[in-house]
């Protein structure tokens, strides 16, 4: 009996492009990847589009940023980060800036940020403002936030104290 023994086929070049040379490891490597993406972007990455212009000139209006949901898991926010705020639903957020932590007493004099009766700088600022907020006392767990556009008057300004749970993490752009 003639027993034809077929050589092994090299694999086409459009194979190599497409999957490669072993297509079993570039499946698994595909998974893999999937994997990693989806958990990094549905569970570490939230990604967030800035409506509305309460953090200008820092962040522009319709702009894609993300936000950082492991940024607090071994410290908690710190004055000066831009964090995202959920409000109510799951889908409804505010991107501000942490000012008053707690336990401290914030008001605004004259446009200048003052915590516990002294001045703090705000560099990030890049217009003045005439804000006049009276003296407000953080309880423990209460942060203060506030956008980076204070040419607005405050009436129309989205600010106040938050509470830490409501704090989903640091944006990174």
């Amino acid at each position: 009996m003639d027993e034809k023994t077929e050589a092994p086929r090299n694999p086409g070049w459009v194979q190599i492009l497409l999957i490669g040379r072993n297509p079993k490891r570039t499946m698994l490597r595909a998974a893999i990847t999937a994997s990693v993406m989806l958990l990094v972007f549905h569970g570490a990455l939230l990604p967030i589009r800035v409506e509305g212009i309460s953090m200008l000139p820092t962040y522009q209006e319709h702009k894609l940023n993300f936000v950082n949901r492991l940024a607090y898991l071994f410290h908690e926010p710190r004055r000066g980060d831009v964090v995202s705020v959920r409000t109510s639903g799951k889908s409804i957020m505010f991107m501000k800036r942490v000012v008053g932590l707690p336990g401290e007493s914030i008001a605004f004099k004259g446009g200048r940020l003052m915590i516990n009766s002294n001045v703090v700088p705000e560099p990030y600022l890049k217009y003045p403002s005439n804000w006049e907020l009276p003296p407000r006392q953080l309880g423990l767990g209460e942060y203060y936030m506030v956008g980076d556009n204070r040419t607005m008057p405050p009436e129309l300004h989205t600010k106040g104290v938050v509470e830490r749970r409501r704090i989903l993490g640091k944006v990174l752009l």
